[in-house]
């Protein structure tokens, strides 16, 4: 893995109290972290984000209140969109959900910044109902894929993404999908936390197929971001 630049990052000391109703996403250590690495991103004010896989619209509310001139919350949930929706409207920020993917997203694009807590986590079966905010295929890649792929189509010149993912999943491809698509990435905060009751109950699985050691019950989560010159 590609050495980190700034390994220190804490978990996010203001976390902003928001609306989840049940089936929605709830914003986790991966969320925080991934908050914390945007604020010290140096993100200019004025700037326009994208928020893939918004969930509640933690990120996109975060962004919103470090000076984003707009913000669009895009997830595939009409749940998840409408509790975007409530979120910001509740504290008057410039939030647009967006219905979609990282495809549909580059029909808005592209953007100063993008933020993305995609699901990743291997699962043997199509992800269904609520678990499609985490279950990600075999490999934890079916999303992360599709947006390392289009980076350059969603960042702005001189924009950049900042996305959190599991070592599980693979930092080492994001990595090199990202320099594929014309982006120059790296891994600028990494955290070990012990596993969730997701990664708990698939650790059997992982185990089979390789992913974690045996035994093992503990994961890296990465933030990766990736500049566009």
């Amino acid at each position: 893995m590609t050495a980190i630049t700034n390994p220190a990052i804490p978990l996010a000391p203001a976390r902003p109290r928001l609306l989840r109703p049940p089936g929605v996403y709830r914003p986790q250590d991966d969320t925080w972290m991934l908050a914390n690495a945007l604020r010290d991103s140096g993100m200019p004010r004025g700037a326009r984000v994208l928020d893939l896989c918004t969930g509640t619209g933690a990120l996109a509310v975060t962004a919103a209140r470090h000076g984003a001139a707009s913000v669009i919350a895009a997830d595939i949930s009409r749940l998840a969109l409408a509790t975007v929706w409530a979120n910001a409207r509740l504290r008057g920020l410039p939030i647009r959900p967006l219905r979609g993917s990282a495809a549909a997203a580059t029909r808005t694009g592209p953007f100063d910044v993008v933020l993305a807590n995609p699901p990743y986590v291997p699962c043997p079966v199509p992800a269904s109902g609520a678990a499609r905010a985490w279950d990600a295929g075999p490999d934890g890649r079916v999303v992360l894929d599709e947006i390392c792929a289009l980076a350059a189509s969603l960042v702005a010149p001189g924009g950049y993404l900042l996305m959190v993912h599991s070592a599980v999943a693979g930092p080492e491809k994001s990595l090199a999908q990202l320099r594929e698509a014309g982006t120059t990435p790296a891994v600028v905060a990494a955290r070990s936390l012990p596993f969730g009751p997701v990664m708990r109950a698939r650790a059997g699985f992982l185990e089979a197929v390789g992913l974690i050691t045996a035994g093992q019950r503990h994961e890296e989560l990465v933030v990766i971001r990736a500049d566009r010159p």
